[in-house]
């Protein structure tokens, strides 16, 4: 560990300001007052009662003496900083992320208040004003109740230093840097406390040169090693999924000459094949995978790896894998889906042709999310399972994605990045919308550690802020995962050789705190495709029956932090004209009547009046099933409303189905593919359909909100 006087030297001349101070307190005599005695050498000086401030000259040589007697000797005398605001800054390397910026309130507010926000290494000018801004006590920084804002520019100076381009975190060998309190007044910054504990950096992975996944997703002929002529394996489960898809397919046998109708032969180096799977006990694999001579991929799903205590088969798998010169995918993975490709690892047959990928580390739920996806009206174009991603890495094959013209949406299942800091650096220049569910967030990564800066960073708040620097939407379910790509296939098209969509740029933010007024959580971003000159777009209009569910709408896009925009005053007497407004008001959310025994044109014509006049970034429709039939006899009435929906146009549509489980069997189905032929996702509450509208709003411009 650094002494503190090593560290101020070190933060001096960073241009980082520092009290004035000596080791000797004999020399403290240039030395202004009042001063402050710090015993060296101490972690936590404060606690142990090695702290003494505002002493003179002439009281010095008592308070010496005094700590002397009860920590021992070493010492650091300075001149006290005037009064302030008492930030925290502090670095510290998370294992699979690397340097990592946290910044907050400081001082004795540290562990009490814990107000505190991160950010991946390096960081912009933006990412730190954002962080202040985000501060549930940044109103402090910016002037509260008549006292003075501070010199935010000096605060944003100071986090550049350690965090930015260039910055400190480039040459320490973290282990944990640690500013706190940093004193910030009207006039700049000081930091009164530093400490810094260097840890050997890890040795950084070399980048793999950009490979052509296309053989992977649509390999020419596949192998399967691993099935029986005698009883049921994994293996035999993949021919029989393969011959379903009506894949070229070829078995690895030592001595049949086909398995259930498909031919086989000896070895795998004798299969003239783009991919390979090999479904043998662990122990084998290494030899399997070191046949694999000219097979540009091959996917180990055999578990007993490193997950299971093995790493040393696992390292034995890549070193076979480099020697054959094939790239590895897993082990402990389910392989790949790809309806083009007629790639699957799921029975039933491949679904339609998509344009939504996902890359997950599970192969279960992928699964999951590929036949529930595909039940709700998701296409896929790419789906891999990576399992421990010893050589193929997400970071790796979202790279590839991100250039794929089949897919407009990304989808990313983790535990383990394997490589953080190139997954950061892939989602920050990822042209496309991606969603991240990661498991393993509320307990893998807590550690204890010395300072206050180890103890508050933590898997979760990492991910968040991996999501928050990259624009990616971080969601906590499957359900949201599935329904938030749902939202991105409908309405970011990008088809074959069209250019990828273009994500709204983060934006700077402001040099004073935003507005927190319920529903508007920061400054609005300019949305894609209208230039500020242009008409004002409003946020998200939600229309549908039943007031009550209006109001619990309300609710759940503020929670979302989507703004409810009121009607323009313009189309008031438009909408009498339609009817509405008879014992209602008429608002947003807006009261429709819609049911069986109502005009089911009579939502679109409400919606081109409004949009008309105040164009709406998102509309948010909603129906209760149940009323259908209850107070009706068929569904009718319900699949032509749909089907009006359908033909609404120049703004993004989104239906909400709620009370769904009343539709007779067939129904829900049948309206779905009305939907989906519309490019209308469809959602069975209200909460589902704000995380979904959230995350489209944040990637093609118009929230902050976090979903």
């Amino acid at each position: 560990m650094w002494t503190e006087h090593e560290v101020k030297e070190l933060l001096r001349q960073a241009g980082i300001p520092v009290p004035r101070g000596v080791r000797d307190p004999a020399l403290a005599g240039a030395l202004r007052a009042p001063l402050v005695l710090k015993a060296a050498g101490l972690l936590h000086k404060s606690d142990a009662g090695g702290v003494r401030l505002g002493l003179t000259h002439d009281t010095l040589g008592a308070a010496v003496a005094e700590m002397r007697e009860r920590l021992g000797d070493g010492f650091l005398v300075e001149e006290q900083a005037p009064e302030g605001v008492e930030l925290i800054a502090g670095l510290i390397r998370d294992p699979a992320f690397g340097p990592v910026l946290l910044a907050g309130l400081g001082g004795v507010w540290t562990e009490a208040l814990r107000d505190t926000a991160l950010r991946l290494c390096p960081i912009s000018e933006s990412d730190a004003r954002r962080m202040l801004a985000s501060l549930r006590g940044s109103s402090l920084l910016y002037g509260y109740r008549g006292r003075p804002a501070v010199d935010v520019d000096a605060v944003v100076k100071l986090l550049m230093t350690l965090a930015g381009p260039g910055g400190l975190w480039e040459r320490l060998e973290l282990g944990e840097f640690e500013l706190n309190p940093v004193i910030a007044t009207p006039s700049g910054v000081i930091a009164v406390d530093a400490r810094y504990l260097p840890s050997p950096c890890p040795p950084s992975a070399a980048p793999r040169a950009g490979a052509d996944f296309t053989p992977l997703f649509e390999p020419r002929a596949v192998a399967v090693v691993g099935a029986s002529t005698s009883r049921p394996t994994f293996g035999n489960m993949f021919l029989d999924f393969y011959r379903a898809a009506g894949t070229p397919v070829v078995a690895v046998h030592p001595t049949a000459a086909s398995i259930g109708g498909v031919p086989a032969v000896p070895t795998l180096a004798s299969a003239e094949v783009d991919y390979a799977l090999v479904a043998v006990p662990a122990t084998a694999c290494a030899e399997v995978v070191r046949q694999a001579r000219g097979v540009p991929y091959t996917q180990v799903m055999s578990g007993g790896f490193g997950e299971a205590g093995r790493p040393d088969l696992e390292e034995a798998l890549v070193a076979a894998a480099r020697e054959a010169g094939t790239r590895l995918l897993g082990p402990n993975c389910m392989g790949v889906y790809c309806p083009k490709g007629r790639q699957t690892f799921v029975g039933g047959g491949v679904g339609p042709e998509g344009s939504v990928a996902l890359i997950s580390q599970s192969g279960g739920l992928a699964g999951e999310v590929i036949k529930v996806g595909e039940r709700r009206g998701l296409a896929f174009s790419r789906v891999a399972t990576l399992g421990n991603a010893a050589d193929v890495t997400p970071a790796e094959l979202l790279g590839w994605l991100s250039r794929d013209p089949s897919t407009a949406a990304v989808g990313l299942y983790l535990e383990d990045p394997r490589d953080g800091l190139a997954l950061f650096s892939t989602l920050s220049s990822c042209p496309l919308p991606v969603v991240l569910l990661v498991g393993g967030r509320s307990g893998q990564g807590r550690r204890a550690a010395a300072s206050h800066t180890g103890g508050m960073v933590s898997d979760a708040r990492i991910w968040q802020a991996l999501a928050d620097q990259t624009g990616a939407t971080l969601v906590t379910t499957q359900d949201a995962l599935i329904g938030t790509l749902a939202y991105f296939q409908a309405h970011t098209p990008r088809l074959p050789g069209n250019p990828a969509p273009t994500r709204a740029a983060p934006g700077n933010a402001p040099s004073q705190p935003p507005s927190r007024s319920p529903g508007n959580p920061g400054p609005a971003l300019t949305p894609r495709g209208l230039d500020p000159g242009e008409r004002r777009m409003a946020g998200v209009l939600v229309v549908g029956p039943s007031g009550g569910a209006g109001v619990l709408a309300a609710d759940a896009f503020d929670e979302a932090g989507l703004t409810l925009d009121p009607l323009p005053d313009d189309v008031l007497d438009d909408l009498r004209t339609l009817g509405l407004g008879a014992g209602s008001s008429l608002a947003n959310p807006l009261e429709v009547p819609v049911g069986p025994r109502g005009r089911p044109d009579l939502v679109k014509e409400v919606i081109a009046a409004i949009t008309g006049r105040l164009p709406y970034r998102d509309v948010v429709a909603h129906v209760n099933v149940q009323s259908f039939f209850t107070y009706g006899t068929t569904a009718d009435p319900l699949l032509a409303y749909a089907r009006h929906l359908g033909e609404v146009r120049g703004v993004r549509v989104t239906l909400v189905t709620r009370n769904g489980e009343f539709a007779p069997p067939g129904v829900e189905d049948e309206l779905m593919a009305i939907a989906a032929g519309a490019g209308i996702p469809v959602y069975r509450s209200m909460e589902a359909a704000a995380i979904a509208v959230a995350a489209g709003q944040r990637f093609c411009g118009g929230t902050d909100g976090t979903a």
